[in-house]
């Protein structure tokens, strides 16, 4: 097994999805199967109990790891800070530390104008991204500091170039990448590095999405230099994996876009 066997890992939106070709269709689950390869245990959430079943399952048959399924969605509506404490007793009751911690889910409205966003748009990817970022890390930090864990959050190219029609997305990725940055300051006399990851990865949405609307995608969907989008377990799920070693305890509060070449963008 990886260098993970042993160790725990948080990831949230991590229900299982494919592609048609069969390979992971999801970041959330490309990083579960990359950390599942490694031998780590995993705590998954997600708001699809039955997404989140299915990748317990396979994660568990295929890779011997134990993998613990807890559905979780932090809201405007919701006692958050009651869900995500759930989550993590849940994992301290189950696994006994966390050594990993990656805020992953992300829901939004995307295609809306700044000036036609509604406050419940705007709530939506705020408390889905940027406060369930916020309460998982709270809660998290005291056993990462006992296991000098690592934190891995997402953003996204929609806040670093202002993509037209996220405006809430972006507002909620920026915000993460503010919060990550001062956690990196305040948390490195722990020894826990967090780290941001903006990725650009093809998805079983995408792929819907050609489908469906191969005229619509063709034009606003663009593939990067690198002549491909990246392989949600192979080219962001391993980045994932390598943060959380102890060959890159040293980085903390750093942006990587990996997008294929898209993240050099003035």
């Amino acid at each position: 097994m990886g260098f993970l066997t042993g160790k725990t890992a948080i990831i949230t939106g991590a229900g299982r999805a494919v592609l048609s070709d069969g390979r992971c269709g999801s970041i959330g689950y490309g990083i579960a199967t990359a950390y599942a390869k490694e031998g780590a245990n995993l705590v998954i959430t997600g708001r699809n109990e039955a997404k989140l079943a299915a990748a317990k399952e396979e994660l568990e048959r295929l890779y011997n790891i134990k993998v613990l399924t807890i559905q979780a969605d932090v809201n405007a509506s919701a006692d958050n800070e009651a869900v995500v404490a759930n989550v993590v007793k849940q994992t301290i009751d189950t696994f006994g530390q966390i050594d990993v911690l990656i805020n992953n889910a992300q829901a939004s409205a995307s295609g809306v104008s700044l000036a036609d966003h509604t406050t419940e748009q705007f709530n939506l990817a705020l408390y889905s991204g940027l406060y369930a970022a916020f309460y998982y890390m709270k809660a998290c930090y005291p056993y990462l500091a006992k296991t000098k864990g690592s934190v891995i959050n997402f953003a996204s190219g929609a806040g670093l170039f202002g993509n037209y029609g996220q405006c809430a997305y972006a507002a909620a990725k920026e915000g993460i990448r503010g919060l990550t940055r001062v956690a990196a300051t305040e948390w490195a006399k722990d020894g826990i590095n967090v780290n941001i990851i903006c990725p650009l990865a093809w998805t079983s949405q995408l792929e819907q999405f050609q489908n469906a609307y191969p005229e619509a995608f063709e034009k606003n969907v663009h593939t990067p230099p690198a002549g491909h989008f990246g392989d949600a377990e192979l080219e962001i799920g391993r980045v994932c994996v390598q943060l959380a070693s102890p060959d890159f305890k040293y980085m903390t509060g750093e942006t990587l876009t990996l997008e294929g070449g898209l993240g050099q963008r003035p």
